[in-house]
């Protein structure tokens, strides 16, 4: 990965209905323009990511979706709508972030609930997107909801047990996610705290096949771990705002578009046969799979990714501005 930078423009864009999206730019103003596409939902746009570019060869546009990271209202307050943050709303954010900041088009960087996003943004204005790099890729079907939320519980059953029954024993059959939404939506502070607490903990439990893992750092902040918390579940629970595996079925509508898709192995909480399907009706698009890789960066994903994105930023016939 490429050394820490800083931005060099930031600011605050009002998107409507209340909201605010923080923005910010980094690497060469003139260079190709590349949008973050953050994962969660509601993980935030961590500077981690601007180390993945050549600063000397893209702009680089990292933006918080709505109600996560330096965006208001946040989502960690109880009082926050969610009824405007929607897969919808956060596509119309970022049309409304590329205009304002004068981008004709842009490649799109993206990973987990970030490569859904930018797969359905890709899909609705294709003619915007310059190419895209996914990784740990999701495309947020039911199917997928359930291996996360109930069938890895064969494979981690002590843990799974814990979260199952971290929600009324009413619902333990039905729909977990919409379980733990309602429990994070509850009056009471201390079932809130609760349901966020036993989530991020599945969550930790979940992404830990590859080797080297250790629970995330950011779960310890009872503020972020609610945030994040209320924003997972209130996507899981309306299945991305999207029509069941409608990224998979439009697929061809990137035909076109370059894109790599790199994807862990080990990466039993975002298999690769999401990936693999993707890859089958598009055919500007080129799998990789790491084999100690799991979901998210570091055991050889992070070198692949850079490595994308560096024959991007070589390959001037794919460059736009």
């Amino acid at each position: 990965m490429y050394p820490p930078i800083e931005p060099y423009a930031h600011g605050m864009l009002d998107v409507g209905d209340g909201q605010r999206v923080y923005w910010e730019t980094c690497g060469n103003p003139d260079g190709r323009p590349a949008l973050v596409v953050h994962g969660g939902p509601g993980s935030g746009a961590g500077a981690s990511w601007r180390r993945l570019f050549d600063p000397a060869a893209y702009r680089i546009v990292l933006f918080d979706q709505r109600g996560c990271g330096r965006s208001t209202p946040p989502a960690s307050d109880p009082a926050t709508d969610l009824s405007v943050n929607t897969t919808g709303h956060l596509l119309a954010d970022m049309e409304v972030l590329r205009v304002h900041l004068g981008i004709d088009r842009w490649l799109l960087c993206g990973a987990s609930w970030g490569s859904s996003l930018a797969l359905a943004y890709a899909q609705r204005h294709p003619q915007r997107v310059s190419a895209l790099v996914l990784f740990s890729v999701v495309a947020n079907t039911s199917r997928e909801i359930e291996w996360v939320t109930r069938d890895m519980g064969r494979v981690f059953p002590q843990e799974w047990a814990r979260f199952r029954d971290g929600v009324p024993e009413a619902d333990r059959d039905g729909d977990l996610s919409a379980a733990y939404a309602r429990l994070v939506d509850d009056p009471d502070p201390a079932v809130r705290e609760r349901a966020a607490r036993d989530w991020c903990d599945w969550e930790d439990v979940h992404v830990s096949l590859a080797g080297g893992y250790a629970p995330s750092p950011r779960f310890a902040d009872p503020v972020f771990r609610f945030e994040f918390t209320r924003l997972v579940t209130h996507y899981f629970a309306n299945r991305g705002f999207l029509p069941d595996g409608q990224l998979l079925r439009d697929a061809g509508r990137l035909a076109g578009i370059p894109g790599v898709l790199v994807q862990g192995r080990l990466d039993v909480s975002g298999p690769p046969d999401i990936a693999w399907q993707l890859t089958r009706d598009w055919p500007d698009a080129r799998l990789e799979i790491v084999e100690s890789g799991g979901h998210g960066g570091g055991h050889g994903i992070s070198e692949r990714v850079v490595a994308a994105l560096d024959a991007f930023a070589a390959d001037r016939s794919t460059a736009t501005g």
